[in-house]
């Protein structure tokens, strides 16, 4: 296995066990691919939930302009939303993770047809 598929099934496993969800592991493969190369790098492959910052790129750069929703408070609603069922103590939120359930959340699968 290379890189990308120990990252997805680190990324299996925390929908797993720490967030109750059992994967489509397709669409976790789409998605993981889709957050290109931020994976690889420590920093990039986490959300700092405590940063405000770190949630607007999330709403602006997944939500608004990746599944294409329109701004407002339903996207900082579903933003936290994934942070507490992640577990907001869980120090390593992984994008890929935190993007997986807000793909489901919206039903966007279709965006990574």
């Amino acid at each position: 296995m290379g890189k990308r598929d120990d990252l997805i099934a680190r990324y299996a496993d925390d929908l797993r066990n720490k967030c109750g969800i059992q994967p489509d592991m397709a669409l976790l493969t789409k998605v993981t691919i889709g957050c290109g190369p931020a994976i690889y790098d420590a920093d990039a492959s986490t959300v700092a939930a405590g940063q405000p910052g770190e949630i607007e790129t999330v709403k602006n750069n997944f939500l608004i302009k990746k599944l294409g929703l329109s701004d407002g408070p339903q996207l900082d609603a579903a933003i936290n939303q994934a942070i507490e069922t992640y577990g907001r103590s869980e120090p390593n939120k992984y994008r890929a993770v935190i993007y997986y359930m807000l793909t489901r959340h919206f039903g966007k699968e279709a965006v990574y047809g």
